[in-house]
Formats: structure tokens, C-alpha cells, sequence
């Protein structure tokens, strides 16, 4: 006789939304877990007979899903800094008179920790891969806060050439800084590096060509900003001539492995670029929305999608997407999209998988993450369908979407590893870093020089 199969865990019992490419949802289906992968899904009975005496995670009665994919997550300063930066004022203040005075004054313990409390507060909200778009100073840190509470990350370090801006640096240094981040991070792992400039027309020519071949030369992915307003689009008019993505196009810097955060303001040829050289966008609409930056008159990522152009969601920041919550991304580009009418319309199955498959897919993972398949990742969300918002259970897309249940959220694996429990982190004390980051928010906003203004006066009750 055999000795039975060996794996690590099964979920057993949830209705499984594989997100494969038929769509299935598995009813009442349990997971087998091994070595990081899942290895097989079908009934309980027959992989508790298949792996006998694997341990067992209930998910009866509940909801399991692939995990979120959040592509563009600014996580150093702003998670310690949260709903402070007021929001009657123009992203360009915003990023001049705070954003930039913090981030000459944050240290690596700062940016570690912020790291942590973002990508904890993410796996609360079912996010199990994060990729941060740039961190100014201190990427190693970063990364360290990202692997402290098991996420899947990429991390970069920001580089810039512009004269006379924080840590900028000539672009012969930028890239050298570039490759060393890069290969410091690794390409192995669940947190690798990749290339990441600021992007806007903050970059030289020279910078964007060279961390093109950066890119290639290494075999990693890129990212940059550009065109969540309309200054990019007159800057680059002043610099060339030309539209950001045409000048772009023209330097041969665009193509499949690039991911462009934001990307609002474009015209058709700029679109019609995207879906030539493959180039991804990252779209925030919290963000847009947040910062005032005209994403319902100008923003087109669901025609992107619609024409099979490559689109994943992202939150940004804690002070312009202000939380981590890509279902909550997911319903607010719907809700963008459906408000044009017809034929711009975004349902809920199709912005579900712009979080999960078509956004793992964007971002160069599709073949190991953003759906329930055998051989890919288990990177896992059970979902805690006692909650009121799924009585009465609907249409799962809808309510995933719709039902905005993303504080439902109860277990989370990640490559195979439970890096949320019954709501917990076992590898995270949740109490004292929230102690930590306190103390550093009002040290770091002492040091910038910030006063924080408060909407409603604050008294003293004796």
C-alpha cells in the first residue's frame, strides 16, 4: 500500500473563487497546500483520504478567493503620517509642502516600520502582493518591513536626475544605485527589487534610455510615474513637442515590462501606444479622486482593459489613496467607469479580476499568482461570510465588488505560509507597532516642521 501524498495544509470547505479561465467558483471545495504551491483542489473527503493527516484550516461556510494584487503602494512615510494631509489642497502642495519635507527627515527604522504597518494593514484587507513604485531613501528597510509580515513585494529605489531636488543624483550614479538596490533585494523570494524611477518630468532623457537597459540588462521588471494630472502633459510639450507617452515611445523606454503608475491623461495615440508596446498602467482611482486630478473627465484605464491593454489597480499613498484596500479600488474605477454610460462600462466580475488575475497578469505574475490554480502560489483569502454584509449571500462577483467586504477578511497565505489568522498576525506584534508608529509620527512631524491642522478643534475636557 502507499504511503499517502504529503502537503502542508488543506482549506477546507469555503466556496473557491478560482478566477481561472473558465471562471469556476468550487462549492464547498477545499485547497491542498504543499510546499508553497497549490497542489490540488476538489472535496474534502477525497484530499483528507489523498493526504492523510495534513493540517486543516476551516474554511466552511466561507468565501476563498486568490489573493489581491495592489501594483502601485507607496509605503515610507505615509503610513505614518496617515489623514493628515488635508484635502482642499493641490497635489502639487501636498507633495511640495509635505511630502518632500518628511521624506528629508524620515530615517530607515521610520521606513521600516512603515513598511510593516502598510503591508500588515494590507493583509488585513486581503492584499497579499504589494508592489512599492519607489522608496527615496531607505529600500532595504523596506523590504526587510515587507518580508517581517510575509507579504509578496517588489521594491525599488527612486531615482531622479532633476537639478536641485532631494536625493537626486546624476544619472551615471542613479543607475548605479539602481543595479546595486536591485541586486541587493534579489530576484528570488517572495520581496524582490526592481527598477524604479520618479518618472514625470523630473527624469532626463539619458536616465530613462539607461534604466531601460538597466532593466534588460538584469531581467527586471521597471516602473515610473507619469500623467496622473495635466502637468506632464505640458511639461513634456515644453521639453519635445510631443505627448509624455509619444516621447516616451520615441526614446524606446516603453514596452512589456514596464509598469506605468497613474497614466490618466491621455489621448488616443498615447492609448494606442499602451496597447502597442504592451506597457502596463497601474490605475489609483482613489487617488485621482482624493487629490482632485480629473480622472472622471480624463481618465480611460477601462477602455485600456476593454481593448486589451494591460491594466492592475493600486491605492498609492496613505494621504491620496489613504488605505490599502484594492476591492475598494476595484469598486471605485467601476463605479468611475459605469457613470460614463454606455459602452464604458466596468462590471464587478471584470474589475474583481483587474484585482486579482488581470492585475497579476499585468504585472509580469500571472503564472504564479492572481488565481486558485494547481502549480501556482498559495496566496490565499478566506473571507468570513458571518459578517452581516454577506447576509444574504448574492452574486459573488457583485458582492465582492459592490458589497465592499474587504473588513471580512479572516486568514490570508501567502506562498503557502498563514500570515493572517482569525485576523491576527502570527509574525507581527499588531499592539506594539501601533505604539511605535505613534511615537515616530509625532517625532518625524516635529522634525519636517509640520503642525497638523485639525478640521474640528481639539479640547481639553477639564
Amino acid at each position: 500500500m502507499s504511503s499517502p501524498a504529503a502537503a502542508d495544509l488543506l482549506v477546507v470547505g469555503g466556496d473557491v473563487v478560482t478566477m481561472n479561465p473558465q471562471r469556476h467558483v468550487v462549492v464547498g471545495g477545499t485547497v491542498a497546500v504543499a510546499g508553497g504551491r497549490i497542489a490540488d483542489i476538489g472535496t474534502a473527503e477525497r484530499l483528507r483520504a489523498q493526504y492523510s493527516g495534513t493540517p486543516e484550516l476551516d474554511a466552511r461556510g466561507c468565501v476563498l478567493t486568490p489573493g489581491l494584487v495592489n501594483a502601485h503602494q507607496h509605503t515610507t512615510a505615509d503610513p505614518l503620517v496617515r489623514s493628515t494631509i488635508p484635502d482642499d489642497i493641490s497635489s502639487d502642495e501636498s507633495i511640495y509642502q509635505w511630502i518632500v519635507p518628511l521624506h528629508a527627515e524620515v530615517s530607515g527604522d521610520d521606513d521600516e516600520l512603515a513598511a510593516t504597518l502598510a503591508a500588515v494593514e494590507s493583509l488585513s484587507r486581503g492584499v497579499t502582493t504589494l508592489l512599492e513604485p519607489g522608496t527615496v531613501a531607505h529600500p532595504l528597510r523596506v523590504a526587510a518591513g515587507l518580508r517581517a509580515a510575509g507579504i509578496r513585494g517588489r521594491v525599488g529605489r527612486w531615482g531622479w536626475d532633476v537639478a536641485d531636488a532631494p536625493y537626486s543624483a546624476p544619472a551615471a550614479e542613479t543607475l548605479a544605485l539602481q543595479e546595486e538596490t536591485v541586486r541587493a533585494i534579489g530576484a528570488d523570494g517572495t520581496v524582490t527589487g526592481w527598477v524604479s524611477l520618479v518618472g514625470h518630468d523630473l527624469v532626463s532623457d539619458e536616465l530613462f534610455t539607461g534604466a531601460a537597459e538597466l532593466a534588460q540588462r538584469l531581467d527586471a521588471p521597471m516602473t515610473w510615474h507619469i500623467s496622473p494630472g495635466e502637468n506632464d502633459v505640458r511639461a513634456y510639450a515644453a521639453r519635445s513637442g510631443l505627448r509624455p507617452l509619444e516621447h516616451l515611445h520615441r526614446l524606446g523606454v516603453l514596452g512589456p515590462r514596464v509598469l506605468l503608475g497613474h497614466a490618466v491623461w491621455l489621448d488616443d495615440a498615447e492609448l494606442d501606444i499602451l496597447l502597442e508596446t504592451r506597457t502596463a498602467v497601474a490605475s489609483c482611482p482613489g487617488a485621482y479622486a482624493r487629490l482632485a486630478q480629473g480622472y472622471a473627465r480624463a481618465g480611460r484605464h477601462g477602455e485600456l482593459a476593454a481593448r486589451g491593454g494591460r491594466v492592475a489597480l493600486g491605492c498609492d499613498a496613505h494621504n491620496a489613496g489613504d488605505v490599502p484596500d484594492v476591492l475598494g479600488a476595484a469598486r471605485l474605477l467601476a463605479a468611475f467607469e459605469n457613470d460614463r454610460g454606455t459602452p464604458a462600462r466596468l462590471r464587478a466580475d471584470q474589475a474583481f479580476a483587474l484585482a486579482t488575475i488581470d492585475g497579476a497578469n499585468a504585472v509580469g505574475l500571472g503564472a504564479l499568482t492572481g488565481s486558485i490554480e494547481v502549480g501556482k502560489a498559495a496566496d490565499l483569502v478566506v473571507f468570513d461570510t458571518d459578517d452581516a454584509a454577506w447576509a444574504p449571500r448574492g452574486d459573488l462577483a457583485l458582492q465582492l465588488v459592490w458589497g465592499a467586504p474587504s473588513h471580512t477578511v479572516r486568514d490570508v497565505l501567502v506562498d503557502g505560509r498563514v500570515v493572517l489568522r482569525d485576523r491576527v498576525s502570527p509574525t507581527v506584534d499588531v499592539a506594539a507597532l501601533r505604539a511605535e508608529a505613534a511615537e515616530r509620527s509625532t517625532a518625524l512631524l516635529r522634525r519636517a516642521g509640520i503642525e497638523v491642522p485639525h478640521r474640528w478643534p481639539l479640547v481639553d475636557p477639564r
